[in-house]
């Protein structure tokens, strides 16, 4: 008996050791030439890098740096030098991915990682997104669709929001009769158009009966500084909605 206990305290001194990396924060939006200060929390030291990783929508990602809190500069991956980018800890635990001076193309989702020296094997943070603007930057178009004929005839509604930016991360909300909404909302990462532009889908859930009563709905969505609404309602669409 005190032999099984021992190996089920053994396994579960084992989990709880774990590492778990966390990104603050989850979204950051900065202007065009400002500095970029990124958080990553490694949760406890076990002497190994922190490397950083930028992600541009499906493309593979980029390894941008590694630094541990013991050197006095990081060491850069191909393309990325301490012109632009820079880390430092202010814990042994603390880290920070620093952008001197961002650029619209540096609006990525931004990752760090480090060794589990208990699972042997390397961990992501959740990642934040950042989003660069400019005072140039034109606001996201925003397009409102109504639910179709042959959902309503089946007493389901859905509404449906594309909005075209220039940049691929976006800030995408919902609002019903000028309240926030929280739930029934599906949004899907930005694809990349032709034309260079990035496109966001958004689908908000509503009741049937809402929608007859012809509450409105808004869609919002925010590049920083720059944003867009577009409202819809049910007397506004054609009739035989």
């Amino acid at each position: 008996m005190l032999g099984t206990l021992c190996t089920l305290l053994t396994a579960l001194t084992y989990v709880d050791a774990v590492i778990v990396l966390t990104q603050t924060p989850a979204v950051h939006t900065a202007s065009a030439g400002q500095q970029v200060v990124l958080n990553c929390n490694i949760q406890r030291d076990d002497r190994y890098y922190v490397e950083w990783y930028k992600q541009v929508l499906s493309e593979a990602p980029q390894y941008v740096l590694k630094f541990h809190h013991s050197q006095s500069s990081p060491e850069f991956g191909s393309g990325f030098s301490s012109d632009r980018f820079n880390s430092e800890a202010s814990s042994t635990i603390d880290y920070q991915f620093i952008i001197k001076q961002a650029e619209a193309g540096d609006s990525a989702l931004y990752s760090c990682l480090t060794w589990d020296n208990s699972t042997k094997e390397n961990v992501f943070g959740q990642g934040t997104k950042l989003i660069v603007t400019s005072s140039s930057l034109p606001p996201p178009v925003l397009t409102v669709f109504p639910p179709s004929i042959a959902e309503l005839q089946g007493n389901k509604a859905s509404l449906v929001c594309l909005s075209s930016q220039s940049v691929p991360f976006a800030e995408v909300s919902w609002l019903s009769a000028g309240s926030p909404v929280s739930s029934g909302i599906s949004t899907s990462t930005a694809v990349q158009k032709p034309d260079k532009t990035f496109q966001i889908s958004s689908y908000l859930a509503v009741q049937t009966s809402d929608w007859n009563m012809d509450k409105v709905y808004t869609c919002k969505v925010s590049l920083g500084s720059q944003i867009s609404e577009q409202n819809i309602k049910k007397s506004d669409c054609a009739t035989d909605q």
